[in-house]
């Protein structure tokens, strides 16, 4: 049974600690937060459940040294300036790290110096770290390349995800610029307070790497959903005339030739306006292939699930920084359903 710790138990933390309690592969025996009124809690109790046995800790590091994990989920934030640190503390404890945080997912292009250290350290102490999720971590990325296992040869990759953000927490609404004013929206892009989604370039390098295609350049495009109607979720409302989401699409090119196609419009409770929800993949070669998924995998519930059942193979990885396409397909954990 591995033992593991999660430091961050917000709208994905919480999740990812509850379905690692049901896993019978995994121990829960540690959870970090900075809420101050979460602080010696018992974890089950703070989740709706029975009490449990793991209470919430103030301290990340007196944590690991008072519940000795296998490994800690970390799940506080999405850029490697904010985690790197987190996982480096937690690597040089001597334990392995999963990280939700959309850069990790492949930091090697985007973020080369801090890839290393990462890496460096994590071999030094001979854990393993990965940045997963279910996008960047599976859907526009893993999956993909899994598809091409069934071509002869490929020309171009063009995929899409139309999702739900509802389920996700108050980080992703201002990453997204939901419930911003068009006005603010584009002043969001031009700062960089206001990113869209955040792994098109990790996604594309993993893509590229698995086809061995090296890309010279990728141009992105961000632009506001506007909303109909008044929308409201547990983390954000959008008023009639405001941004509901973000619509993003990503084309990377080998010379002039684009060879990668990513699009992912994404906002709060699009059902509200009649827009299907569904994750696409077209692969241009010999044969062409396609696959549909409709309605989306749901984005909480597939972070979550990606997260806790990829813990056992980071564990028994070799040390260092990996990616999806480094490790095992993804397959459930059984455990108690829910």
């Amino acid at each position: 049974m591995y033992r593991v710790a999660v430091w961050g138990f917000g709208a994905m933390g919480s999740g990812i600690v509850r379905n690692i309690i049901s896993k019978y592969e995994l121990k829960l025996v540690g959870v970090h937060d900075a809420r101050v009124d979460y602080i010696g809690k018992d974890v089950g109790t703070l989740l709706g459940l029975e009490e449990v046995g793991v209470k919430v800790h103030d301290n990340p590091m007196k944590m690991i040294d008072e519940t000795n994990p296998d490994l800690v989920v970390i799940a506080t934030n999405s850029f490697v300036s904010v985690v790197k640190d987190q996982i480096l503390s937690v690597v040089k404890k001597n334990v392995n790290v999963v990280t939700i945080a959309e850069e990790m997912a492949h930091s090697f292009y985007t973020h080369p110096e801090e890839s290393l250290e990462i890496d460096n350290t994590a071999r030094r102490h001979g854990v393993t770290v990965l940045g997963t999720g279910v996008n960047p971590g599976f859907v526009l990325d893993t999956l993909v390349i899994a598809l091409t296992g069934a071509s002869l040869n490929v020309k171009k990759i063009k995929a899409a995800r139309i999702n739900d953000l509802s389920p996700f927490g108050p980080t992703v609404m201002q990453t997204q610029g939901v419930g911003t004013t068009v006005e603010e929206f584009e002043k969001g892009i031009n700062d960089g307070s206001i990113v869209g989604h955040i792994g098109f370039e990790q996604s594309i390098h993993m893509i590229a790497d698995a086809m061995g295609w090296h890309i010279d350049r990728i141009e992105q495009e961000r632009k506001p959903i506007v909303s109909n109607v008044y929308r409201e979720t547990k983390y954000v409302k959008v008023e009639k005339g405001m941004v509901a989401g973000c619509n993003h699409t990503a084309k990377a090119y080998m010379g002039d030739e684009c060879v990668i196609e990513l699009e992912h419009p994404q906002q709060v409770l699009p059902e509200l306006e009649d827009v299907n929800t569904g994750d696409y993949i077209w692969v241009e070669g010999n044969p062409d292939l396609s696959l549909s998924i409709k309605p989306e995998i749901p984005g909480g519930k597939g972070t979550m699930a990606i997260a806790t059942n990829m813990i056992p193979a980071v564990i028994e990885s070799e040390a260092g920084l990996m990616t999806m396409s480094d490790l095992p397909v993804p397959r459930a954990l059984i455990g108690e359903l829910y």
